[in-house]
C-alpha cells in the first residue's frame, strides 16, 4: 500500500491557477494532500478568477513580498514571465539575476528551502543567446542545491487538441533519478472542446471571413484556422498556441468565429467547473498566458515519484537504524 503524502506548495506568477489545478488533480489520483499556502500574481483580473476558483485571493507583486511573509513548503511552482535575460551572465550566481523575475524564484529558494520545483517557460527559453541564459540559470538552480533537469513538451502530446510548447525545470534538493512523463495515448478532440451555440458576438465580419476562404481551403472539419504574421494561412483538426497579445483574429473556428472564453479554457485543460469571472478580453489573456492543465499534470505526477520514493528510502532507512538501536539495547 502506498504511504499518504502531505505537501504544501506555493504558486508563485500563478496567473489563473494552471500549476493548482494540476495539483488537485494529482492529489484527487494519488494518496496525497497538496496544500496551497501561498499565491502571487500581478494581474488583478488573474487575481479575481484564482481567488474565484480556488478560494484563495492571491498576493501581489511578488516583488514587494518579503520572503519571511511567504509561508514554508515543499514545492515551489512557477510559470515565470519571459523577460529580457540581458544581465544574465557575469558569474554572481543567483545574485547576476537581479532584474529579471527569475530573482524572486531564486530569493525564495535560497531563504525557504523547498524540497522540490516545477518552473514552465516559453520554448525560446533554451535557445535565449544561444542557450548562455538557460545554462546560467541551471547553474544558479544548482549553486542553490538542487539536482535540476529540463524538457520542452508539446500539449498536443498530453492530450490537448492545442500545439503549444513550453519548457519544464524540474529541481530536487538532492540527487534524483527523474523519467519525464511519455506522451498520452488519448486525445481530447477538438470536436469536443467546440461550443455549438455561439454569441454572434464571437463571428468575425463577412470580409475577414471571404477573405479567408479565398485564400485557403482546409482539410479538416472541424478545424482552427491560424493566420502567422505574413498573412499565410493553415488550418489543423486542433489549435496553434494560443496566445494573449495576438490579433483578435488571430484563430478562427472553421475560418469563420473566435473561440469562446470556454472553449479558451477547455484548450488549457481547464475543467467545465472553472468559474468565468471577468470579461472576454480578460479570458483571452488569461488563457493566452496559462500553462496548460495537462502538461503540469504529468510532470508533478513524475515528481510525486521522486518524492514517494525519497520518503521510502528515508522510511526505511531510519527503520533500521532504529532496529539496529533496538538490537544493540536488547545485546546490553
Amino acid at each position: 500500500m502506498r504511504h499518504s503524502i502531505e505537501l504544501k506548495f506555493i504558486d508563485l506568477f500563478c496567473g489563473i491557477g494552471g500549476f493548482h489545478s494540476a495539483a488537485n488533480i494529482v492529489s484527487s489520483k494519488e494518496n496525497i494532500s497538496m496544500q496551497c499556502v501561498f499565491s502571487s500574481d500581478i494581474d488583478e483580473y488573474a487575481r479575481k478568477a484564482y481567488s474565484a476558483n480556488y478560494g484563495q485571493l492571491p498576493h501581489g507583486d511578488i516583488k514587494e513580498v518579503p520572503v519571511d511573509d511567504i509561508p514554508d513548503h515543499d514545492i515551489l511552482f512557477a510559470g515565470f514571465p519571459c523577460q529580457p535575460f540581458s544581465i544574465i551572465g557575469k558569474g554572481k550566481g543567483f545574485e547576476d539575476t537581479r532584474g529579471t523575475l527569475f530573482y524572486e524564484i531564486a530569493r525564495i529558494l535560497d531563504a525557504k528551502k523547498p524540497k522540490a520545483f516545477i518552473l514552465e517557460n516559453v520554448k525560446q527559453l533554451v535557445s535565449h543567446d544561444k542557450g548562455a541564459t538557460l545554462k546560467h540559470i541551471i547553474s544558479t538552480l544548482n549553486h542553490l542545491g538542487y539536482s535540476v533537469d529540463f524538457k520542452i513538451l508539446n500539449a498536443l502530446d498530453f492530450g490537448l487538441p492545442q500545439k503549444r510548447e513550453r519548457v519544464f525545470i524540474v529541481g530536487y534538493y538532492r540527487p534524483m533519478l527523474f523519467f519525464w512523463p511519455t506522451k498520452s495515448e488519448t486525445m481530447v478532440t477538438l470536436e469536443s472542446i467546440l461550443e455549438t451555440n455561439v454569441d454572434k458576438k464571437h463571428f468575425a465580419s463577412e470580409s475577414i471571413v471571404n477573405k479567408r476562404k479565398e485564400s485557403h481551403t482546409s482539410k479538416f472539419y472541424p478545424s482552427i484556422w491560424h493566420e502567422n504574421k505574413s498573412g499565410n494561412i493553415s488550418s489543423y483538426p486542433y489549435s496553434c498556441a494560443l496566445r494573449a497579445g495576438a490579433s483578435y483574429n488571430y484563430l478562427l473556428v472553421n475560418g469563420e468565429r473566435r473561440l469562446t472564453s470556454r472553449e479558451m479554457l477547455r484548450l488549457q485543460g481547464f475543467a467545465d467547473d472553472f468559474k468565468i469571472v471577468v470579461p472576454d478580453a480578460q479570458v483571452r489573456k488569461q488563457a493566452g498566458n496559462a500553462v496548460p492543465v495537462n502538461l503540469v499534470t504529468n510532470v508533478l505526477e513524475s515528481l510525486i515519484k521522486v518524492i514517494r520514493n525519497d520518503n521510502l528510502i528515508t522510511n526505511n532507512l531510519q527503520t533500521k537504524e532504529t532496529l539496529h538501536h533496538d538490537l544493540r539495547m536488547h545485546a546490553r
